[in-house]
């Protein structure tokens, strides 16, 4: 019975400590899915600058979490933690591809593979947004080059066909990203047709006689 107190003392400096973390963390991860949509908006609008700012102080709260964490591994791997980290991960991978860079790999971002692979999935969808705002204009190569960009992305994801556990639902968002490649591509062909009509008729009105 002597343990009684001594065993409820240190239950609740325990869990009073875990308590603390799980608030820092829920901030951090609400600061970190900000700097992660800041980044995304800014490279959308070219303001390359901007976007490679908030994307260094994305990562140095992703470095945060993961230290103050550390001790806590169950918080780290909660489901808000990852979401705010995989958002991170979309952003970076956003960049490289729209900026035409190579993809940072996951060692280099200090991400769990299936946290980075679902980032990686939800870029198509902002690689496809930058491919119709440049469809805006006209039809143009580097909507092609992105267009490819995506079926590599769908090409690697479609391969890795494990347990929904390990992979933090990966198998739905790959489905995901077939239907957003597949819009896409429909899309391109479209603008690229309409281009080249419209190219047709120039040529043919160039080859009509003047009006007199």
């Amino acid at each position: 019975m002597e343990n009684f107190n001594t065993i409820g003392e240190n239950a609740r400096q325990a869990l009073e400590a875990r308590n603390q973390a799980r608030d820092r963390a829920l901030m951090q991860t609400r600061e970190l899915t900000r700097f992660a949509a800041h980044t995304i908006r800014a490279i959308h609008r070219n303001e390359n600058e901007i976007a490679h700012q908030t994307l260094a102080s994305a990562r140095q709260l992703v470095d945060t979490l993961k230290k103050d964490l550390a001790e806590f591994p169950d918080l780290y791997f909660a489901g808000y933690t990852q979401d705010a980290i995989k958002e991170y991960a979309e952003a970076s991978i956003t960049c490289a591809l729209i900026e035409d860079q190579p993809l940072p790999l996951p060692e280099e971002l200090g991400l769990e593979y299936a946290t980075y692979l679902n980032g990686m999935a939800e870029a198509t969808g902002e690689l496809r947004r930058r491919c119709l705002d440049i469809l805006r204009q006209g039809y143009n190569t580097d909507a092609e080059r992105l267009l490819t960009c995506m079926d590599e992305i769908y090409a690697l994801l479609v391969t890795l066909d494990f347990p929904e556990a390990l992979t933090y639902g990966l198998r739905h968002h790959t489905d995901a990203v077939r239907g957003i490649v597949e819009r896409t591509r429909a899309d391109l062909t479209l603008s690229l047709r309409e281009q080249r009509l419209q190219q047709a008729l120039q040529q043919f009105g160039d080859k009509l006689p003047p009006e007199k």
